[in-house]
């Protein structure tokens, strides 16, 4: 019988994680100057605003099944041009939703943390929930930081990259999701996982970032 709890606890963070990713692109568009995602009303925390309907139940398909896939949220509308900063401001819209979540992670481990070193109890559905806040969002900041588009790895490279280097770069973003869905598909037709090659050690930096950020903070609490 499956574990009501922890299918509730993964599904809450979840919708936190994708909510505040896609919420942070448009706080991040707006705060540099364009308001496109203001006026398509992105500029909200109310999940139903963020959650596209098809990427939510793919998601919980890949999530609950195994089988090899992809889920997404509401891609944030922006206009590049209309960023202070050009291409550098397209950089920090980008790198606004991976980073939202790795502060969620950060967020939620601390909490983890300074709960045990302290003795504090800590209810098993608030423990449950906390965890997977961490895993759900330093894997999903992880997976964003793939610099292959529709990712937000791919903004944050063209943004930040010379002209010289960008602007090939740039010409590969109409092949992007058939790219990575090829990437995803690779290990059941080459039985290579190239997709997890890329992915190891972005998730180790993330991983190590959360980790030790927690612990500095959970220390600084008194922990």
């Amino acid at each position: 019988m499956p574990d009501v709890v922890k299918i509730v606890a993964l599904l809450t963070a979840l919708t936190a994680a994708i909510t505040i990713h896609e919420f942070s692109h448009a706080a991040a568009a707006y705060a540099l100057g364009d308001e496109t995602a203001r006026k398509a009303g992105r500029l909200t925390l109310n999940p139903l605003s963020h959650l596209d309907p098809l990427g939510t139940v793919l998601l919980l398909v890949v999530i609950f099944t195994g089988v090899p896939g992809i889920g997404w949220g509401k891609p944030v509308p922006f206009q590049p041009w209309a960023l202070k900063g050009g291409r550098r401001g397209m950089a920090l819209v980008s790198a606004a939703g991976p980073a939202s979540n790795v502060l969620l992670a950060v967020t939620s481990e601390s909490f983890l943390r300074y709960a045990v070193a302290t003795n504090i109890p800590m209810p098993d559905p608030v423990a449950l929930l906390l965890s997977a806040l961490v895993v759900v969002n330093t894997t999903l900041a992880a997976f964003n930081l793939i610099p292959l588009p529709p990712l937000d790895g791919f903004g944050v490279a063209v943004g930040l990259l010379p002209g010289r280097a960008a602007r090939p770069l740039a010409n590969i973003e109409r092949f992007g999701p058939g790219i990575l869905l090829l990437l995803i598909f690779a290990p059941s037709i080459i039985r290579i996982d190239p997709l997890g090659l890329i992915l190891s050690p972005l998730s180790n930096i993330v991983s190590t970032v959360v980790k030790g950020a927690s612990r500095a903070i959970a220390t600084i609490l008194g922990g």
